[in-house]
């Protein structure tokens, strides 16, 4: 994994008012790929473990508010408790889809249509069931010097990819927030199928 730093900019939200800074990562294996994320920083990150959320993007639930997923108030949530707390940090991938891009995800929602559920349509569409990567991520957090921290996520692939690369989760935050009758079954998937976590929002030592 090559990381550079593309820029750093100010970012003033409703929240509060965030560093933002764009990484693009080389992740070199049976081929090379280019991949970009935003990492959303506030406060002193360094004094204690900070709170970190690895936020995969969702055009159609961060930006559309789509109640087919849950995305929208998983991000709402994790910039909000940030904010709270003054301090932390909110690493957002360009990982549509689960990996396999918008237009795929379309594609894949237009099954579901038809009576798919998450993991059918995606075999169907001949894509793995998940294909992210957090290699990225987990670079950034290094090139950030964060060597502890506090992990907001119902996902046991990103809590494995972090400890993996000798980050310490000193604390596990849930991401539950309420669903809607338009991704029950997406989400009892997640929970039975990808074996997501699921519990209250308390924070919970791993």
């Amino acid at each position: 994994m090559t990381l550079k730093k593309i820029a750093e900019i100010a970012l003033p939200t409703h929240w509060a008012n965030f560093r933002l800074l764009g990484f693009e990562g080389l992740l070199e294996g049976d081929t090379v790929k280019r991949e970009s994320a935003l990492a959303l920083v506030l406060g002193d990150i360094h004094s204690s473990p900070p709170l970190v959320r690895i936020h995969s993007q969702c055009a159609t639930g961060d930006v559309f508010h789509s109640l087919r997923c849950d995305c929208h108030d998983q991000l709402h949530l994790a910039l909000r408790t940030i904010a709270e707390e003054g301090t932390g940090v909110l690493l957002y991938e360009h990982q549509e889809g689960r990996g396999i891009g918008l237009m795929e995800k379309l594609r894949a929602y237009a099954l579901q249509d038809q009576g798919l559920d998450t993991i059918e349509a995606n075999l169907q569409l001949g894509h793995a069931v998940d294909l992210r990567d957090y290699r990225l991520a987990v670079a950034i957090l290094q090139h950030l010097k964060i060597p502890a921290l506090r992990l907001m996520t119902n996902n046991p692939e990103k809590i494995d990819a972090v400890l993996a690369a000798g980050i310490e989760i000193v604390e596990r935050l849930s991401a539950d927030v309420p669903g809607s009758p338009y991704s029950a079954h997406y989400l009892a998937v997640k929970r039975d199928q990808l074996g997501h976590l699921t519990g209250s929002k308390t924070m919970t030592l791993i």
